[in-house]
């Protein structure tokens, strides 16, 4: 681990981005229940006792990672914003979301399954987080619906629900099967199949 600050704030904050990080790649790689604090005590080349004295536990950690995951996924939907017609916005912000859940499959998953009822706590954090995506998907999608005249189709939160829907199926379906994807051919699928 690299300390790039002399005060040992900053030391403890580098240390526990490393931990975050290293995490992130078990969980991504495999999932909550697959990885132990062995695990990622092991890849940092530290102890169980060194992660305990920044994290309380495995589910802190895990908290921890699906925040920013969700911070990343959240500027990656942000990204589509900036595309100047609504139809290169909805192409980007669908092929974004499926480029992110392939890069990061496990923790998308997370989004998708709850876990065990003894893990409530992390389940409710996962259904907050989803939530929230789906409103930052639900934006895009109205306006969509706006420009082009869907309204008095089809409600924007089915429409949201259907999207995101589809594409976590896409997701888990690639990530089962190990198939390769081709996001732009199946963001243009999609567009195809549910406005056009």
């Amino acid at each position: 681990m690299q300390a790039t600050t002399i005060t040992s704030e900053g030391v403890v904050q580098n240390t526990k981005k490393c931990i975050i990080d290293t995490a992130r790649w078990f969980f991504s790689e495999y999932n909550y229940l697959a990885v132990s604090m062995s695990d990622i005590a092991k890849k940092l080349n530290i102890t169980k006792a060194a992660l305990y004295y920044h994290f309380t536990g495995k589910a802190e950690i895990y908290q921890k990672v699906l925040d920013d995951v969700f911070n990343d996924l959240s500027l990656t939907i942000a990204e589509a914003s900036t595309e100047v017609t609504i139809d290169k916005k909805l192409h980007r912000l669908i092929k974004n979301y499926l480029d992110f859940g392939f890069k990061e499959k496990n923790l998308v998953k997370a989004f998708v399954f709850k876990l065990s009822s003894s893990d409530s706590q992390i389940t409710k954090r996962i259904i907050q987080l989803r939530e929230q995506v789906i409103g930052l998907i639900q934006l895009v999608i109205e306006e969509v619906s706006i420009s082009k005249k869907l309204t008095k189709k089809i409600d924007s939160k089915l429409l949201t629900s259907l999207l995101t829907s589809m594409m976590d199926g896409l997701l888990l379906e690639y990530s089962f099967l190990n198939k390769k994807m081709d996001s732009v051919k199946i963001s243009d699928q999609i567009i195809t199949l549910l406005f056009q």
